[in-house]
């Protein structure tokens, strides 16, 4: 399974997953249409499924226009975003697996940004190579979506899954949002020497217009305060021990960065 990479609206990457052998393709969260047929052009791939990780319009803005050229693409998607998702047709829950090619993902069940949010993962399929999580707006390369529909325990709850999964699995996160987040970072995480050097190194590849994401998990888990609510510096910095309101108000004060 190859990952291609297609920037998308202002901020957005859609994926776009190939499997050479087959000649087959499936999109994950297509804001908009146009870069995924050029890229499926280009690849002589045929769309045979779209896998969404919510029902926001820059995730699913693109589903009408392929099922338009690819009418037998599957569209698949959380089953409480029953309504919410065009052209949805499979109704996946926490522990559902869904296959493309000879990959098969584990589904997971992230309310948190919307009541719905699900996430993708796809094991390694080698013991060399990595495994991609495709987690929507869930966690963000050195950060996490803003609370629209749920709540700070369930997102805690969602995040905690993620964090749980290898080190060296990669992030295929649904915005470039990397280097604001770092500034945030910094600033409730001053003393994180692997942060200084996250931010120095993301700097100097946004001023070359070159993209962060994918990121690895195990970075995120060093330098991403959002999936360090249970860490004694941060809980310092927000004067709470509680790990869920550590979070919660994480989350506060990046809503007013």
């Amino acid at each position: 399974m190859k990952i291609h990479r297609l920037p998308a609206l202002s901020d957005n990457y859609v994926f776009l997953l190939h499997d050479p052998r087959h000649q087959i393709a499936a999109v994950v969260d297509p804001a908009e249409a146009t870069p995924v047929l050029t890229q499926l052009q280009a690849l002589s791939a045929q769309l045979v499924a779209i896998f969404n990780t919510h029902h926001h319009g820059d995730h699913v803005g693109g589903n009408a226009r392929l099922l338009h050229h690819f009418p037998e693409a599957i569209v698949h998607g959380g089953a409480v975003d029953r309504g919410r998702i065009p052209g949805q047709q499979v109704f996946l829950q926490e522990g559902d697996q869904i296959q493309f090619g000879d990959r098969h993902a584990q589904v997971f069940f992230v309310p948190g940004h919307t009541r719905a949010h699900i996430a993708y993962y796809f094991p390694p399929h080698r013991e060399a190579e990595t495994g991609e999580l495709f987690c929507g707006d869930t966690i963000f390369a050195g950060g996490c979506g803003r609370l629209f529909e749920g709540t700070p325990h369930q997102m805690v709850d969602s995040l905690t899954k993620l964090r749980n999964l290898p080190d060296q699995t990669r992030v295929w996160c649904a915005h470039e949002y990397t280097l604001k987040n770092l500034q945030f970072a910094l600033s409730v995480d001053p003393d994180n020497p692997q942060l200084h050097q996250r931010y120095q190194r993301v700097t100097q590849m946004r001023q070359r217009s070159e993209s962060t994401v994918p990121s690895l998990l195990g970075e995120e888990k060093q330098t991403n305060p959002f999936l360090r609510w249970d860490q004694p510096t941060l809980q310092h910095r927000v004067k709470s021990m509680d790990p869920i309101q550590t979070f919660a108000r994480l989350r506060g004060m990046k809503d007013q960065f």
